[in-house]
């Protein structure tokens, strides 16, 4: 799935509409919404439900109604007490709420400096790889959310690497980016440690394979939005045909890996 974030000032309704405007400007008209049964996402439904009606306030009922079948915003409220019915999209949040509330503390930010860190963290998540799309480590190598929006990988500007620098020397912006790269590596190690996530030793597990795409741990994975990804060219096992070391091709170059500092990607080729 993909994330899309927005910055609203309250839980009103109208800052809802407001946020719900901008989503629509960027990403397009949505068919259907599924929230909780929120004041404010009600209230935004009824607001909505009283402008289409006033817009059509000298036309037929059906004419209305298909109105609202074609072009209109069909809305999907959970049953009351039902928080666990929004798994989809709280996981989404889930995911990033921890470590943004490490990162950014009790650092003072402005609307824009805050905007600025939002976006970039909706950024890292959309970047994130899900399946191969080619054998070539210099193309890109994997499917990502970011794909299903803007038709391609995300990319950042070339910035230096403020993340073992010292708040005090540095400016507001040169802060915004210590902060969107430590976000970056904290996030990244426990998403990778997630998808690296071991069953019990009594159920079979997949052997990696010549050929697969896969991610690496442990090598310079500073810049944002930069995943380390790989194709392994050739699988090392041992006596006992269990593969502990494999060796991989990269952007970089060649070099050989134990099999705990790979990753598989979430989905397979198929």
């Amino acid at each position: 799935k993909a994330i899309h974030l927005e910055i609203v000032n309250s839980l009103s309704t109208e800052a809802f509409i407001g946020a719900l405007k901008r989503f629509i400007s960027r990403r397009g008209r949505p068919s259907d919404i599924f929230s909780d049964n929120g004041t404010n996402f009600v209230g935004a439904n009824n607001e909505l439900l009283k402008i289409l009606k006033g817009l059509f306030k000298r036309e037929s009922a059906e004419k209305f109604e298909d109105f609202l079948a074609s072009e209109g915003i069909k809305w999907h409220f959970n049953p009351p007490a039902t928080p666990h019915f929004g798994g989809l999209w709280e996981a989404g949040v889930k995911s990033l709420k921890g470590h943004l509330k490490r990162v950014v503390g009790n650092t003072i930010l402005t609307h824009e400096e805050f905007f600025t860190i939002i976006t970039q963290v909706e950024a890292v998540l959309n970047s994130r790889p899900l399946c191969p799309l080619s054998e070539d480590p210099n193309d890109d190598l994997a499917l990502t959310p970011a794909h299903f929006l803007v038709g391609t990988s995300l990319a950042c500007l070339p910035e230096p690497h403020f993340k073992e620098t010292p708040m005090n020397r540095l400016s507001r912006w040169e802060l915004v980016q210590k902060l969107a790269q430590t976000f970056w590596s904290k996030w990244t190690s426990d998403y990778l440690n997630r998808l690296q996530a071991r069953p019990k030793w009594y159920k079979g597990e997949k052997e990696f394979k010549k050929n697969e795409v896969v991610l690496v741990k442990g090598d310079d994975n500073s810049k944002l939005l930069s995943w380390n990804l790989a194709k392994i060219i050739e699988v090392h096992p041992g006596k006992d045909n269990i593969t502990r070391i494999v060796t991989l091709k990269t952007s970089k170059g060649i070099y050989k890996r134990p099999v705990n500092k790979i990753v598989k990607l979430p989905f397979d080729s198929n």
